[in-house]
């Protein structure tokens, strides 16, 4: 089984756009048009990306030990995608480097928060 796609909740989608646009395209998804309040990313071979309001009506919450983890091809597009969300309302969660820090070689990734509060990762080396 694989997955098909996920989705990631937003306090308000049009204005989570720009975040997830930049992030996103840094590591090849491109964003469709929106529609009924949802936006969708897709990437050839990989799940697709769903940017919407919770079904529920409730806000758009980080969960607490959820991660999203998005692979990119090389450290040049980690910190690609780390520094495109800084510059567009993300915070910081974790630099771009080796895990554990003291490693020289093997996974290497960076952690960011948007504004709703969802973790992302950005990787290589797995």
């Amino acid at each position: 089984m694989t997955i098909g796609y996920i989705t990631i909740g937003a306090l308000d989608v049009e204005k989570a756009l720009p975040f997830y646009d930049a992030v996103l395209g840094v590591v090849g998804y491109a964003r469709g048009p929106l529609d009924g309040g949802w936006a969708f990313y897709g990437k050839e071979g990989a799940p697709g990306v769903g940017i919407c309001k919770p079904h529920d009506g409730q806000a758009a919450r980080g969960g607490n030990g959820v991660m999203i983890g998005f692979k990119a091809d090389d450290h040049a597009q980690v910190k690609a995608a780390y520094d495109a969300a800084l510059a567009n309302g993300g915070t910081d969660e974790g630099a771009p480097g080796y895990r554990p820090p003291e490693a020289t070689s093997g996974f290497y990734g960076a952690y960011v928060r948007d504004a709703a509060g969802n973790k992302l990762c950005v990787f290589t080396g797995m």
